[in-house]
Parts: C-alpha cells; structure tokens; sequence
C-alpha cells in the first residue's frame, strides 16, 4: 500500500513550511510521496516546497483557482499510490501518523477514513477556544472526533483518507464548499463503501483565523447543511436543528423574564458555566475558559442562523441551492 499525501494550498506559503516540516519528521518506514496543489495562489509557496525536496518525495503543481474539492480531486488524478490523505495546509502532522493509519487499515481495511484534530500548546488562546469549541462534545464540534458513531463516520477533508478505487468510483468532491466532505461520505454510503473513525489518526489544526472568519466560516456550515439534508434526505438528522433550537430557546428565555420567568436562562446560564470550566480544565487556563464561551456562542449563532436562512430557501420555498447561495458553489 502506497500512501499519496494531497495538499491543496491557496495563498499560505508559511503554513505549508510547518506542514512538510511535520511530516519531514515523520516515523513511517515505508515510500509516501506529498501532492502539493496550488489553487491559483497570488503568494505561491514553490520556494518552500523546493526546500524540501531532498528530505520528501513532493510532486508540486500550479493551477487555476476552483476551490479546494476540485484541487483534492486534481492531486489523486495526479498522484501515484493507491492510497490517499488528503491534509489541509494549516495541519501539522504527527511523527507516527502514517504508521497509525497504516496500523489501523491492516487491521480493518476502509476504503474512507477520518480522524479527529487537536491542538498544541504552542498555538494562541484562540486557536485553542476555537479548538474546544470544533471539537468539544459539549458542543455541535462533537462530530468532528467524538459523537458519530466509528463505523458511520462522516470524515472532514482536513484529515482524511480515500482509497484509489473508491476516488475512480465515485469521482471525488463535488463543487459545493463547504460541505464537499458529508456530501463525498454519503455518496461513498450510496455506492457501498464504509467509512471510519481512526482515534489515533489525529492532527493538529493550527486554525488561522480570527473571530470574524471564524464566525463566517461556521455560519457557512450552517447553510450547506440543509442542502445536504435536500440531496439526502434520507441522512436528516434531529441534531442538525439543534443549533437553531438553542437560538430560539434563548430568545424564548429572555421573553419569559417579562413574567418573571427565569429557570431557562438559568439552565443557559449552567450551560455556559460548564462550557467555562470544562474548557479552562482541559487547557489549564482560565482565560482559555472564558474565549471558549466566545467561541461556542458564535458557533451557535453562525451556525444556528445559517441553517435558518437555509432551511427556509431550500426547504420551505424549494430554491436551487445554486441560485440562493452562489457562493457556496465553485465553478469547475
């Protein structure tokens, strides 16, 4: 089994140094090679890839922007093993990676594997809030590592594997961004492949984004849910909605102290508290505890009020997702 690395990049040339850096680290005893793909990036990276090529095996490539599905699909046309990880470039890779995967596929082979992220001690309190906030099981993060069952596993596309037969099959990620990751897991279901979660599989995502990107970000989650939810509705979960539910909740909770109502906002109150010590225990910081509530309330409120306006154009008023939000789509 030979492993091909795929790395689409666009504009993060500092990011891909820390990554094959990483992996020029790595302990696997056995030939991988790295397919870097620029996505029509202004600010390329092939300087810092060059840096490299006595230490890694890197095939690197330059073309037009048309989003990171399209440019993963571009690196396994390209790539050679028959095998592939796919990696976002703000992911730093432990030693023993490969050899967990190569450990995990002996024992069970999959044809689609996902695995969870962490963060490390160097990243910023941010990086780190956002961090709890993706991954938590006290939040809607739960399912990035935590909460989907092993074996129905919807892998996210900044740690996954896919096997060659099952890219040929069926095609590899669609134009929808985000998104493209549950969307390429249910059509693998759909045409018989498994996937997995493999735990030790982990990497650390050194998300570089502040507050306003991030909040960008998770309400663009948001919309592309009920999108999904209209190409497979048989996949609609009862968890989707939760985000919304909370929003409602707590606006309900405030209408309530007009009669003097105040058990619900103390149940959110209790919510957040747990959100404060839970996150300042398992990063040792109190102020961690307290950016983890920032995160978590606008991963709520992104979220939440993306799946609303969603809901409402594709679900109520039967709009192409194509018309009502354009810029969830890349043209390929």
């Amino acid at each position: 089994m030979i492993f091909s690395l795929i790395i689409p990049v666009y504009n993060r040339p500092d990011e891909v140094d820390e990554l094959l850096e990483s992996l020029a680290k790595s302990d696997y005893n056995e030939p991988f090679e790295i397919v870097l793909v620029e996505d029509g990036s202004s600010i390329p990276c092939k300087d810092v890839v060059m840096n490299y090529q006595g230490k890694l095996n890197i095939s690197y490539y330059f073309k037009e922007n048309s989003g990171p599905g399209d440019s993963r699909n571009f690196g396994m046309q390209k790539a050679r093993g028959d095998y592939f990880i796919i990696f976002d470039s703000d992911c730093i890779i432990p030693s023993n990676y490969l050899t967990e995967v190569r450990k995990a596929l002996d024992k069970e082979y999959v044809d689609c594997f996902g695995g969870p992220d962490k963060a490390l001690d160097s990243f910023s309190s941010i990086q780190k809030a956002i961090n709890f906030a993706m991954t938590s099981f006290l939040t809607t993060g739960g399912i990035r590592g935590g909460s989907e069952k092993i074996n129905k596993f919807q892998p996210r596309s900044f740690n996954m594997g896919i096997s060659k037969k099952a890219f040929q099959i069926s095609k590899g990620f669609g134009n929808i961004h985000p998104g493209e990751d549950p969307d390429l897991s249910i059509r693998l279901w759909n045409l018989g492949f498994e996937t997995r979660l493999f735990l030790e599989a982990y990497v650390y995502h050194k998300r570089r984004i502040d507050w306003e990107k991030f909040s960008v970000q998770v309400h663009k989650f948001g919309i592309a849910r009920p999108i999904l939810n209209s190409w497979y509705p048989e996949h609609n979960k009862l968890t989707f909605f939760f985000p919304t539910f909370f929003l409602f909740g707590l606006l309900l909770a405030f209408l309530l102290l007009i009669f003097n109502i105040d058990i619900l906002l103390q149940l959110y109150f209790v919510y957040f508290v747990i959100i404060f010590l839970t996150a300042s225990i398992q990063n040792k910081s109190i102020k961690i505890g307290y950016l983890s509530i920032i995160a978590v309330w606008k991963q709520f409120y992104g979220y939440g009020t993306g799946f609303l306006e969603s809901f409402i154009k594709i679900i109520l008023l039967k709009k192409k997702p194509q018309e009502a939000f354009p810029r969830m789509f890349f043209k390929i």
